[in-house]
C-alpha cells in the first residue's frame, strides 16, 4: 500500500545530531522531485518534533532549492526566540544535497483592537456543483493522493485566456484538520498560467510565501477552495496570489508564489 500523507509525517524516524529521516515514496514525485506542499509539511513536522510547545505558526517561506526524493533529512535551527514571536528555520537535505530551504515564524496571540477579515468572500460553486480539475489532462504523480474539483476558471493545458482558477481539494485518504494537514495541500494547485499553456509544457515552484490567518483550521468533509491568480509572466517566470478557505468561507492562509515556466 502506497504511504499517506500521514503516513510519511509520523514515518519521520529522529536520528542523532538533532536531524530527522524519512523515505520519500515515487507516489509523492512532482516530475523528478518531491511534491512542494509535502516538502513544507515536513520540515514544519521535523520543527515541531525537536521544538515542541510552539505558539501558532503565523507565516511560512519556502524555498525550493534543488530535487529531492527517496531518502531525505530534515534538520532545524532556531533564528530568533523572542517574548512573543519564534524564527526557526529547516532545510531538508537528498542524495543531490540541499532541496528544501524553510523559514517558519510562529507568534503567541496578542490583545488587539483589531479582529476583522477585509476581503470579501468569493462566490463560488460547492464541491457537489463542481467537476473534476484534471480531466482528460493527467497531472504529475502526486496529485493522486488528493480529489481535485474545478469550481471556477480552466482545466490545465486548455488555452484559456483565464490567469486564474478556483478549486476544491482534499486529501483522499482521510486526514484530520491541522496546519500541518493544511501546509501539505495548499500547494496541490498548479501554477495559474497552465490553463493557458496551448501544449504541455514543464513548470517548477521557486519560492513560496504564505501567512496562516486561523490558529486552529477547520473545514467541513476535508475541502478547501483554492484560488490562484496570476499578475504577470515573462521571460521564463510567473508572479502569482494565492489563497485558501475552507468551506464556511472563512480565508484561512494568503500567499504568493514564483514559478519558472519553460513554456
Amino acid at each position: 500500500m502506497k504511504p499517506t500523507f500521514t503516513d510519511l509525517i509520523e514515518g519521520l524516524k529522529n536520528n542523532q545530531a538533532g536531524t530527522w529521516s524519512v523515505e520519500i515514496t515515487e507516489n509523492w514525485l512532482q516530475g523528478r522531485t518531491t511534491y512542494g506542499g509535502l516538502s513544507a509539511a515536513l520540515c514544519l513536522a521535523a520543527v515541531g518534533n525537536t521544538h515542541p510547545n510552539l505558539p501558532p505558526l503565523r507565516s511560512a517561506q519556502i524555498n525550493f532549492v534543488g530535487p529531492a526524493g527517496g531518502p531525505v533529512t530534515i534538520k532545524s535551527e532556531v533564528m530568533r526566540q523572542g517574548r512573543s514571536v519564534t524564527y526557526i528555520s529547516a532545510e531538508m537535505h537528498g542524495e543531490k544535497g540541499l532541496a528544501t530551504h524553510a523559514v517558519f515564524c510562529f507568534g503567541t496571540n496578542r490583545n488587539s483592537r483589531l479582529d476583522g477579515a477585509y476581503k470579501p468572500t468569493p462566490v463560488i460553486p460547492l464541491p457537489e456543483q463542481s467537476e473534476s480539475f484534471f480531466g482528460e489532462f493527467q497531472g504529475p504523480v502526486f496529485t493522486q493522493n488528493f480529489e481535485c474539483l474545478l469550481a471556477k476558471g480552466a482545466r490545465p493545458v486548455s488555452r484559456s485566456e483565464e490567469p486564474e482558477h478556483f478549486i476544491w481539494a482534499r486529501y483522499k485518504e482521510p486526514t484530520p484538520d491541522s496546519t500541518l494537514a493544511l501546509l501539505g495541500i495548499a500547494d496541490m494547485p498548479p501554477p495559474a498560467v497552465l490553463p493557458m499553456f496551448q501544449e504541455f509544457a514543464p513548470v517548477s515552484s521557486m519560492t513560496w510565501m504564505l501567512n496562516f490567518l486561523i490558529d486552529q483550521p477547520t473545514t467541513r468533509d476535508g475541502w478547501w477552495l483554492m484560488r490562484t491568480d496570476a499578475e504577470h509572466a515573462r521571460d521564463g517566470y510567473s508572479s502569482q496570489d494565492m489563497s485558501v478557505y475552507n468551506t464556511d468561507g472563512d480565508l484561512v492562509i494568503t500567499g504568493r508564489q514564483s514559478v519558472a515556466i519553460f513554456y
